[in-house]
């Protein structure tokens, strides 16, 4: 028997599915994958989103950023049909690869994409990035128990360090008029033709285009890739949003999600505490 993105696929598409896989991405979402061959010769990567919310509104946001712009950055989008689980269809990227490993001229591929991807202008809008803004270093000062929770820090530190961190964070640079990913990493990524594709867009916004190299670095780190510069201004901002989500419960939509932002704190801390002149814990 089909499964329901297949069927809903093939409408799409107007041509019959000879076959479907069902795929694990690596990302942290609980939506329903697939890859589909077509008659005629289409290929495609099916989105269906999981019906526990957001994860509906994040596939229609994700198509509404697919209508609103366009490049070699991206996958072609095939179609899409809105209901209680929306449904994304793609161009297929099995033939790509999926780092890491991370090579220069790989890491020269996403930075070549983040460039073109911020000189591509928006045909429809988009939201602000700084309108939307992510709980950081304000958030811990509030509540710092599940910050403190993770054993990074301990009070006296916190207490010393919180006032240059929370500044930091508030003077972030987060406004611009470039359309940014705003969720840079390598499961949202791959390289095919010596070219990035980028995926997962539905947190695309209109803002300062150093926020993307600064969303990616932690993870490049952690990786094995490089530190680079540029974006320095977003550390403090970006380590507290780590330090704000990573002690909390894990979301039913994002099940792992938690130890994966831990691990990138661990980055992200020295990095601000190195960029403000401050201690590490």
């Amino acid at each position: 028997m089909k499964p329901d993105a297949v069927v809903r696929a093939e409408r799409l598409l107007g041509s019959e599915a000879e076959s479907w896989t069902r795929v694990a991405t690596r990302g942290y979402a609980t939506n329903e994958h697939w890859t589909a061959a077509f008659t005629g010769g289409t290929r495609a990567f099916l989105k269906l989103a999981a019906p526990t919310d957001p994860c509906p509104q994040w596939v229609r946001d994700e198509a509404d950023v697919y209508g609103a712009v366009s490049g070699p950055f991206m996958p072609e989008l095939l179609g899409f049909d809105d209901g209680d689980r929306p449904l994304l269809v793609l161009e297929d990227l099995s033939d790509a690869r999926w780092v890491p490993p991370w090579s220069e001229a790989d890491v020269d591929a996403v930075l070549a994409a983040l460039s073109e991807l911020s000189a591509t202008p928006a045909t429809k809008p988009l939201p602000r990035f700084d309108e939307r803004r992510l709980p950081s270093w304000d958030s811990i000062a509030r509540d710092p128990e599940s910050f403190l929770s993770l054993g990074i820090a301990d009070a006296a530190w916190l207490e010393r360090a919180l006032p240059t961190l929370v500044d930091a964070a508030e003077r972030t640079p987060l406004a611009g008029d470039a359309v940014i990913h705003c969720d840079v990493r390598s499961d949202n990524l791959c390289i095919r033709d010596g070219r990035a594709v980028l995926f997962d867009w539905n947190l695309a916004s209109i803002g300062n285009p150093a926020a993307d190299l600064a969303c990616w670095l932690p993870s490049l780190r952690l990786e094995g890739g490089p530190h680079l510069p540029g974006a320095d201004d977003f550390a403090a901002y970006l380590a507290g949003f780590f330090a704000s989500r990573a002690g909390l419960p894990a979301p039913k939509t994002a099940p792992n999600v938690r130890a994966f932002q831990l691990a990138q704190l661990e980055v992200a801390l020295p990095w601000a505490c190195s960029v403000h002149g401050l201690p590490e814990p």
